[in-house]
């Protein structure tokens, strides 16, 4: 009986173990399915991306869109989210807004609304705070209305939607903050040949396909610049570079009247305003103020200290009433003689009356 016994345990842990065997196998060959699916699915998909659970609830013909994470950490696209940045905050540092997340903070319409009140000049007629999807999602689609009617006669191709925008899709914010800072001509200097690879994810017939697209944010200066009205300064420089002498000597002759109060003189525009000093000095002679000394750096060592003494020049040039300076503080550093002009260009025709 013992004997029969053992027999019948060992033949039911035999039943046990080929059961758990073919389960073993089973799921090896399903694994090996499942492998190979992805293997087809997403040939192209990048090196660290991965696809999501929700990727395999998309309905027939939908797509996901999403920033391949090598593109993040980009330097030069990070280069750009962090000026894009800075230009909104000091664009609404008078609202005190500050922005520190380009996806998190400019999904729901709020920060994108008032940039482009500030911009523009409109006011847009949509609830100033809203905390329901609904409610982001209406305000967004308003912003983005008026935003379109003011690029799209311009040839600006929309590269956003409420939907990308709301999904912090941060390829559409960036495409959208690059178009209004090119259109509304920022004071900005945008990083040059930025481009990103996003992964599109898309159901076709039940199985989900990949691709990986190159999407390009900027180009270069110039080309960027084109979009832009062109000014006196680029028809001078492209189309008759003879006037420039002219130029330059009328705007030597402006500075050194007020300039020469101080026994001061310039010779040279491009590198006697690079470090600031001289602007700033001007600046109070003008406007008939002393300019404290622990304002600015009098004998500026780096490129930082130039730039603070630039960028504190234009801040009292606008406090004149002046409108902000169409050039970076950082150009007039850097020698550019087109920047340079336009900011003492804008300083004669207001004070060449000025005694």
């Amino acid at each position: 009986m013992q004997s029969s016994k053992m027999k019948k345990d060992e033949s039911f842990l035999g039943k046990l173990g080929g059961s758990l065997a073919r389960k073993k196998k089973s799921k090896e060959v399903s694994d090996l399915h499942e492998e190979g699916k992805n293997a087809i699915n997403a040939p192209l998909l990048p090196s660290g991306t991965e696809i999501h659970p929700e990727d395999a609830l998309l309905e027939e013909n939908a797509e996901r869109i999403m920033l391949d994470p090598a593109s993040r950490e980009n330097p030069k696209f990070k280069d750009l989210v962090k000026t894009l940045t800075e230009w909104i905050n000091s664009e609404l540092e008078e609202d005190r807004i500050i922005v520190k997340d380009l996806e998190e903070d400019c999904y729901d319409g709020q920060v994108l609304q008032k940039l482009f009140e500030k911009l523009s000049g409109r006011k847009l007629n949509v609830a100033e705070v809203t905390q329901s999807e609904i409610g982001q999602k209406q305000k967004l689609q308003t912003v983005l209305e008026a935003v379109n009617s003011v690029l799209r006669p311009h040839g600006w191709t929309v590269e956003w939607s409420v939907e990308s925008i709301h999904s912090k899709y941060l390829v559409s914010i960036v495409y959208l903050l690059v178009a209004l800072a090119m259109h509304f001509q920022a004071a900005i200097r945008l990083p040059e040949h930025v481009s990103v690879q996003v992964v599109v994810v898309k159901k076709l017939e039940g199985i989900l396909q990949t691709a990986v697209v190159t999407k390009e944010l900027t180009t270069t200066t110039e080309m960027m610049m084109g979009r832009f009205e062109r000014d006196a300064f680029d028809t001078l420089l492209d189309h008759a570079p003879d006037k420039l002498n002219v130029v330059k000597s009328s705007l030597i002759t402006f500075v050194n009247k007020h300039l020469n109060k101080l026994n001061l003189e310039v010779t040279e525009l491009e590198s006697q305003f690079a470090d600031g000093v001289y602007l700033i000095l001007l600046m109070g002679l003008l406007e008939d103020y002393f300019v404290p000394l622990y304002n600015f750096f009098l004998t500026p060592e780096s490129f930082e200290q130039k730039v603070h003494n630039v960028a504190f020049a234009f801040e009292l040039m606008q406090d004149g009433g002046l409108m902000k300076p169409k050039a970076r503080p950082e150009d007039v550093v850097n020698l550019n003689l087109k920047a340079t002009l336009r900011v003492l260009y804008n300083l004669f025709t207001n004070y060449k009356n000025s005694e």
